[in-house]
């Protein structure tokens, strides 16, 4: 199938100061400039890009960037037309899902603008989808997603309703905190039109979006649970307590390059706090001498051409994890991969950030397969790409 390439606007990642998240927006912005060399030359194998870069702007839902993106790519394999999907559709119902949770564990859990991959294939589950077109999600007098405000409100209200001296719940909070969820996102579409027919989120999502959310998993690889059974994705942002399956690191990359193989990207989570992350170079890559060990000359060097990277080793994935040196930072969509003039794969990453200038492709990363090995935390795919000893060893 021959796919077709846009591009749009800007950024955020998955959970952390919004604060923090604005200045590393200005940051990268004023950075986001051409870089006339490249010292880097890349040959495509497989380019699975559906639909625009977009801009997630001042809001922490890179998650439903991710897999929004990811869903539109598979409708586009399946032979659907892909649709412009609504991200803040999704991220209004998860704010009331995990509302309801946040107060049944009376504020013992993470209650913040992040989320994890699989939060989409929930909402469209339980809910259905809706086309950007019909919610944008914008009604508190912006253009663009700023999300700050809203997460105050939003938990400081929560707050107050688990502190309340009543000692029992008032039946007027889910009313309450739903309105404040239609002024800030605009109310629940009960019906909208579509190319001149009618639907619910509910039909809209079976009659037209056609994706089976019980045909994916989320995979990872991780040394302190079993391999080749479900875990938990011990993550903050994880409020819906969403399980992957386990595997070895070496069968976890199979999978990464049999899905590509084969036609199907994947939904990724990762660590972008690594100095070798850089979205103005276009790059993710993991160098074998330490950042903290190069000079001034190999620290500017470092993303001029190829250099020798880390080999990485489950013991050091996992040590990283454990000692919060790989961080649940932000998600994006893998759809493609390209090798180097040295023939070191390297995987193309969709970003969120809008079309940030690089001398590869502008809004996209190219993270090698070093990074790939170390940072991810874990991706969503179509259970078709688990190859048989893989399904046989999982018992699904």
């Amino acid at each position: 199938m021959k796919k077709v390439i846009f591009f749009l606007g800007a950024f955020l990642i998955m959970s952390g100061s919004a604060f923090a998240q604005d200045d590393l927006v200005a940051k990268v912005a004023s950075q986001a400039k051409d870089v006339d060399k490249k010292g880097y030359t890349f040959t495509t194998q497989i380019d699975l890009s559906v639909l625009p870069v977009k801009n997630q702007a001042s809001s922490g839902t890179c998650w439903s960037y991710a897999t929004t993106s990811f869903i539109e790519s598979e409708m586009a394999r399946l032979g659907v037309n892909p649709i412009d999907l609504s991200e803040m559709f999704t991220a209004r119902m998860v704010y009331h899902d995990k509302a309801n949770r946040y107060v049944r564990l009376h504020g013992h859990l993470n209650f913040a603008q992040g989320g994890a991959l699989p939060d989409v294939l929930y909402i469209i589950k339980k809910y259905g989808a809706v086309p950007y077109l019909k919610y944008r999600g914008l009604e508190y007098g912006e253009d663009m997603n700023r999300h700050s405000e809203l997460e105050k409100v939003l938990k400081g209200m929560l707050d107050a309703i688990i502190q309340n001296p009543n000692k029992r719940l008032s039946t007027a909070w889910k009313p309450a905190f739903n309105a404040v969820l239609d002024a800030y996102f605009g109310p629940f579409p009960e019906t909208f039109t579509h190319e001149g027919k009618t639907y619910t989120p509910r039909s809209f999502a079976d009659e037209v979006v056609k994706i089976k959310p019980d045909d994916y998993v989320q995979i990872s690889s991780y040394t302190h649970a079993p391999y080749f059974s479900e875990m938990y994705i011990e993550v903050p942002d994880n409020w819906a307590w969403g399980t992957c399956y386990n595997l070895p690191l070496d069968e976890l990359m199979e999978t990464v390059d049999n899905a590509l193989d084969k036609g199907y990207t994947l939904s990724w989570a990762t660590d972008v706090s690594e100095k070798g992350f850089s979205a103005r170079n276009g790059l993710a890559i993991v160098p074998a001498k330490p950042y903290h060990k190069m000079s001034e000359e190999e620290r500017k060097a470092m993303f001029e051409s190829p250099v020798e990277e880390l080999e990485i080793t489950p013991e050091l994935r996992q040590a990283a994890y454990d000692n919060y040196e790989t961080t649940d930072d932000h998600g994006m969509h893998i759809v493609g991969r390209v090798v180097d003039q040295n023939g070191t794969k390297y995987y193309v990453v969709k970003n969120s950030w809008g079309e940030i200038s690089n001398p590869y492709k502008d809004g996209y990363i190219y993270c090698s397969e070093a990074f790939l090995r170390y940072k991810t935390i874990s991706f969503v795919v179509h259970k078709d790409v688990l190859s048989k000893k893989t399904i046989k060893k999982l018992g699904i």
